[in-house]
């Protein structure tokens, strides 16, 4: 069976998101390509994300990413007291239970953990 692990991005500012998303997310620079405005970030499972600047609009509207992290808790107590503001805290929501936030780009970026969906999500 195929193991999904690349997925490319649109952004409007490659330097921009590739900061958003190690500072906020804690997720690794991988590599970057500069003459193509491309940075690759991971996560620790290995997955990588390209953020490649687009030439044209982002096309955000209707995209979600889902990162399933250690401890949404603590997580969102550390963005808070680094003055990083969330869409909304971890609460119950439709998909289970879990925080959000959006990306420098309009994507929505959905945080879980484990333990706070199997006490609160259902």
């Amino acid at each position: 069976m195929p193991k999904f692990d690349h997925l490319t991005l649109p952004v409007a500012d490659w330097r921009q998101s590739r900061d958003w998303y190690i500072q906020r997310l804690e997720m690794k620079l991988e590599f970057e390509i500069p003459e193509r405005r491309t940075a690759a970030i991971q996560d620790e499972n290995l997955f990588t994300i390209f953020l490649q600047q687009s030439d044209g609009s982002v096309p955000s509207e209707g995209v979600a990413l889902y990162f399933k992290v250690p401890d949404l808790e603590a997580l969102h107590q550390r963005l808070a007291r680094a003055g990083l503001m969330l869409d909304h805290p971890p609460q119950r929501v439709f998909w289970g239970y879990g925080a959000e936030l959006t990306d420098p780009n309009g994507y929505l970026v959905r945080l879980w953990d484990e333990r706070s969906m199997q006490e609160k999500g259902s």
